[in-house]
């Protein structure tokens, strides 16, 4: 009943929030996706999305189509791979960062895995800035992580806004200091959160230093301080920082999947493309 380009270009709408966007990220011209978009809204008789000069929000219906339309996708996926056979074989060193342990990536790389049975992926968690470095050093074939400022390699998934995270009443030092939970250097969000607080001219301390995401949520948990995190992404349990607390505002962050040249082709390609197709899995806790 439902044509699966007018799916596809449905979902990277949603995905992007941006008709432009997806019809880069698709190969395709904005009008082309448009009309994709418009006919299958006619086929259903609803309005998937609400267009303005400004933004595209989902509507209710198209909140709902979003989980029909990768289902009906999916389905197909893995019917034409059952039969088609996977051809994809050999080592890939994936990396992910911090930012990413508590969404559906394991279940995207689940299913990764069970379609391409004879793929040997190696999985790095780390800090963005750490795994660069690892790509870097040949260490690793795909890493999906925060791209740093200024820096245009990599393929865009999806773009955020940095903001300050804490407990729900956070405090800070009886004399002005705000006390910072931040990742070991190198951290893109460490460099972030002292550079915009010296911007400002606010005075900061170090109050916890982790190598990993569970131990930053539990010393904010604990009351410790306050840190810097996507906005789609903050842990379970923290919360954005009221802007009456004055702390400085933050700038966006774009989330990238980016491929070791050795490694362009085979098994990171094909996770680089399931990341892509599946990044509204990725935008949001579990």
């Amino acid at each position: 009943m439902y044509d699966p380009i007018q799916l596809t270009s449905f979902l990277a709408v949603a995905q992007t929030r941006n008709f432009s966007e997806a019809g880069r990220r698709l190969g395709l011209q904005q009008s082309t996706v448009s009309q994709h978009v418009r006919k299958l809204e006619d086929s259903i008789g609803r309005r998937l999305f609400v267009r303005d000069t400004h933004r595209v929000t989902l509507t209710a219906d198209g909140e709902a189509m979003t989980g029909f339309a990768r289902s009906i996708l999916d389905t197909t996926e893995r019917a034409q791979r059952f039969f088609a056979g996977s051809k994809l074989r050999g080592r890939l060193r994936f990396g992910t960062s911090e930012d990413f342990v508590t969404t559906r990536l394991p279940e995207l790389l689940r299913d990764f895995i069970s379609i391409h049975t004879q793929v040997d992926l190696e999985l790095k968690v780390g800090v963005s800035a750490g795994l660069y470095q690892a790509m870097e050093a040949g260490e690793l074939d795909l890493v999906l992580a925060k791209r740093p400022a200024g820096d245009a390699r990599g393929q865009l998934v999806w773009r955020d806004r940095f903001v300050w995270i804490g407990p729900p009443s956070p405090r800070f030092d009886p004399d002005g200091r705000v006390p910072l939970i931040v990742y070991e250097a190198p951290s893109i969000t460490r460099s972030v959160a002292l550079a915009a607080l010296e911007r400002v001219g606010l005075t900061w301390r170090i109050a916890c230093t982790s190598g990993s995401l569970s131990g930053l949520r539990a010393a904010a948990l604990a009351g410790l301080g306050v840190g810097v995190h996507a906005r789609s992404l903050i842990p379970d349990g923290l919360f954005e920082v009221p802007g009456s607390y004055r702390l400085p505002d933050l700038a966006d962050v774009e989330f990238v999947v980016r491929t070791a040249p050795s490694a362009s082709r085979g098994p990171a390609k094909a996770l680089a493309a399931a990341i892509m197709a599946n990044s509204d899995r990725l935008q949001r806790a579990v």
